[in-house]
């Protein structure tokens, strides 16, 4: 990932937790239920979440109890508008969007000397089975305090009302009690800390319980898109309930998205499009082994990439050309079917959300399509980062440069 970093292409908008921080960032781990991080020094992204502490628990979501309950950290007014790096569900940015929109004053406020833990709660204590996750609705964001501020200033206005009284002015214990809050907590009388819960509507989304499912609403039916074909595989034992069930490989999902007008593809458009030939540059930079010249110049240089083309394996050189090839055809063969030329992923990675859909429907689908056919390194590392590391890490040193030069060039 050394590349990466050094090209500002990796985590590049976490924020550093030290010092202080640190304690009171422990102190909603507890309050969640969680063990403290043994770190002095961490960094953290807008949910709060650490990708530090996530490898030192071994455990990528610590954030959550079980599948169904997550949560967020929040340690300082920074955390606003940073992006979410490994977010649970697909709608997390939009939460956390909502928080600092509808209370980032009180926020900025009490994260001044305390912390704010934060609870999703969707009404599901645990999930038992794939399809718990079609009880998704309502969202109610609650927020607790590290500090019970609440509380103290509950108590700390009536040791006051109490000073008030008659002559308990002169009352010694009570000035020590009054003392004492106010040292601990400051003077809390004016101080707004009380943060009222927020409810989210959920829509259409993905969620990474069960090893990863879309849940695609506002259809004749909904539809279910399991990653994890064990997942699957239990998901549609249940005959029961009115809802389409695929598997993410199943090369008949796709009819559906497009029948559903969810995705669409114009193959005439896109071969035109600078997509295409990233799609494309990676599928033939897949079948470049042992090469004399870096893969990266390959790609870049038409000359190369002609003789390269001309040495790989006819079936690999086939793939490689198949959308050019079948519009080529397509003009003297109107009959012609774009299956019987064009490589199956191939085809699958130039969809698109079809155009009608809303902007954070398209979006929820982009994060589909890549993950159905992740040939579009620009689009992968768009719309699923983790997903994109983990490609990139496998990738040979030149492909490498070739995929940051693509990227940085796509912004």
């Amino acid at each position: 990932m050394q590349k990466l970093k050094k090209a500002n292409l990796y985590r590049s908008e976490l924020i550093s937790i030290s010092g202080k921080l640190v304690e009171r960032y422990n102190r909603c781990l507890v309050k969640l239920g969680f063990i403290e991080t043994k770190l002095t020094s961490f960094s953290i992204d807008g949910i709060g979440w650490s990708p530090e502490i996530a490898s030192e628990k071994e455990e990528v979501f610590y954030l959550n109890n079980g599948e169904s309950n997550s949560h967020a950290i929040i340690i300082t007014p920074l955390q606003k508008g940073l992006p979410i790096y490994n977010p649970f569900h697909s709608f997390d940015k939009e939460l956390m969007k909502l928080v600092f929109r509808t209370h980032y004053k009180i926020i900025k406020n009490i994260t001044r000397d305390s912390a704010i833990c934060v609870d999703f709660d969707q009404n599901i204590d645990v999930f038992y089975e794939p399809l718990d996750v079609l009880k998704y609705q309502d969202v109610t964001i609650s927020f607790r305090l590290i500090d019970d501020l609440e509380k103290a200033k509950t108590e700390q206005l009536q040791l006051i009302e109490t000073f008030n009284k008659d002559n308990n002015f002169i009352d010694e214990n009570l000035h020590q009690q009054i003392l004492a809050s106010a040292k601990k907590y400051g003077d809390l009388r004016e101080r707004d800390i009380y943060i009222e819960p927020i409810i989210f509507t959920t829509d259409s989304f993905f969620t990474a319980a069960f090893g990863g499912v879309y849940l695609l609403r506002n259809f004749i039916s909904p539809i279910l898109i399991f990653k994890e074909k064990e997942a699957y595989q239990e998901a549609i034992k249940d005959t029961m309930r009115d809802v389409l069930i695929f598997h993410i490989a199943q090369p008949e999902l796709m009819t559906q998205l497009k029948d559903h007008i969810i995705v669409e593809c114009n193959l005439t458009k896109e071969v035109t499009s600078k997509r295409y030939n990233r799609i494309k540059n990676f599928i033939f930079s897949e079948y470049l082994k042992e090469t004399r010249h870096a893969i990266k110049d390959i790609l870049t240089d038409k000359m190369l990439f002609k003789s390269y083309l001309n040495r790989i394996d006819l079936k690999q050189r086939k793939k490689v050309m198949s959308v050019e090839r079948y519009l080529e055809k397509k003009q003297s063969n109107k009959d012609l079917k774009i299956m019987d030329i064009v490589d199956e992923e191939f085809y699958f990675s130039l969809h698109q959300p079809h155009s009608s859909l809303r902007a954070n429907h398209q979006d929820l689908i982009w994060h589909l399509l890549v993950n159905i056919a992740p040939k579009d390194v620009l689009f992968l590392y768009w719309y699923d980062k983790e997903q994109f590391y983990k490609m990139f890490e496998n990738l040979e040193e030149s492909t490498q440069d070739w995929v940051i030069e693509t990227l940085k060039s796509g912004f």
